[in-house]
């Protein structure tokens, strides 16, 4: 297993582009961009001025960090984007803009979020699990919002469809702060360690 502690220049972070129903999504994704910016970490996201995408953007730079957004020209026509970004990449759609956002961090967490932010967290786990980065990957999960999805990983492990190895890549937590330092320790098994055995 590779195994260090890392020190994060700049993070992805996937979620909703609206607030959902609880106060508290909101509050976790302000809380979130300001942990960002006094521990120097640049925000890779999506590029939205709308929803918690728009909230945890408004953090950062409020509390003088950098934010990186990426966003596809079809949203960006539809004047979706962020104004006062430090960065703004237009992308030619969804895959280049998933792609773009990889290569920028250094590690992934998904808020609460919808269809998009599954999406993009499964896809980047699987590019863990498979070594095409060796980049971690958490949630922030507020209110327990990850609860039945954290138990369903569990139980796809269980069943033997996920490997412990890979189940235990994914970190989970309420607080911010406490979810970096466990993404900066997470465990990323080599391919060649399980690939072999399946």
């Amino acid at each position: 297993m590779r195994s260090t502690m890392r020190n994060f220049r700049r993070l992805a972070v996937y979620c909703g582009s609206s607030v959902g129903q609880r106060v508290a999504y909101r509050d976790a994704a302000e809380a979130l961009g300001r942990t960002l910016a006094e521990r120097d970490i640049t925000l890779v996201f999506g590029a939205g001025r709308v929803g918690l995408m728009g909230a945890i953007a408004d953090a950062v730079l409020d509390a003088g960090g950098e934010a990186y957004g990426v966003i596809p020209e079809k949203l960006m026509d539809l004047e979706l984007a962020h104004p006062n970004l430090t960065e703004l990449y237009v992308v030619q759609g969804m895959h280049p803009r998933k792609l773009l956002m990889g290569q920028l961090a250094d590690g992934f967490i998904a808020m609460p979020g919808g269809y998009g932010t599954f999406e993009e967290l499964f896809e980047v786990i699987t590019w863990t699990q498979l070594n095409y980065h060796l980049k971690p990957v958490g949630l922030l999960n507020v209110d327990g919002y990850y609860d039945k999805l954290i138990d369903f990983l569990d139980h796809a492990r269980d069943e033997g469809f996920v490997r412990g190895i890979h189940r235990d890549m994914l970190v989970a937590d309420a607080d911010p702060a406490a979810l970096i330092d466990k993404l900066a320790a997470v465990h990323v098994p080599e391919l060649g360690q399980w690939i072999d055995q399946v």
